[in-house]
């Protein structure tokens, strides 16, 4: 049996399109957070996908999801400091709040 581009790139659109809906809707920063990484994990489904499927014996799609992931990771340590220290001066983590630090 043979696997269609299609069996990866359809859980890949539904996950995308969830981390869509949800950094659009939320108001607390980890919520949006969680959104981001999901829409970058759907990408890294992407890249693997179409190595596999148009450059079967090359791994460039596999080394751009290793990059994208090291890169996610470094946003998202980022991403929580700056979580933290909004935290500490609004003591809320809702995106509204966030005018306060212009103050």
């Amino acid at each position: 049996m043979d696997i269609n581009i299609l069996y990866y790139l359809i859980p890949s659109l539904f996950m995308f399109c969830c981390g869509l809906y949800g950094f659009i809707t939320r108001r607390n920063m980890i919520a949006i957070l969680i959104s981001l990484e999901l829409m970058l994990n759907s990408v890294d489904i992407n890249f693997a996908a179409f190595n596999r499927f148009m450059y079967n014996d090359q791994l460039e799609g596999m080394f751009f999801s290793l990059f994208a992931i090291g890169l996610a990771a470094a946003e998202t340590a980022l991403a929580i400091a700056i979580i933290i220290n909004v935290f500490r001066v609004s003591e809320n983590i809702d995106v509204d709040d966030v005018v306060k630090m212009k103050n």
